[in-house]
């Protein structure tokens, strides 16, 4: 698998994750309200880096590339967490 279907497997997945526990904030604690809040600020970035990544894949560094996997990884368990609390 290239890099990109990684980084693009991993993007669904952090969605997932992200969409199942937008779902449940209804019934959340104002705390995780504010955990949610500090995710999506994350998760704006992610995708930034992502459409950057897109656009320049030939020219991206490996540092940028892994900097920006690790941020999708990071994510995706903060946003898995969450939603696991929420539960």
């Amino acid at each position: 698998m290239s890099f990109r279907d990684e980084l693009k497997n991993l993007s669904e997945k952090v969605k997932t994750y992200r969409d199942e526990a937008r779902v449940q904030l209804h019934l959340a604690s104002q705390e995780a309200k504010d955990e949610w809040e500090d995710l999506e600020k994350d998760w704006e970035k992610f995708r930034g880096r992502l459409d950057e990544f897109r656009e320049d894949a030939e020219e991206s560094s490996k540092t940028a590339r892994e900097a920006t996997q690790q941020l999708g990884e990071d994510l995706k368990t903060a946003y898995k967490n969450l939603r696991n609390r929420l539960k």
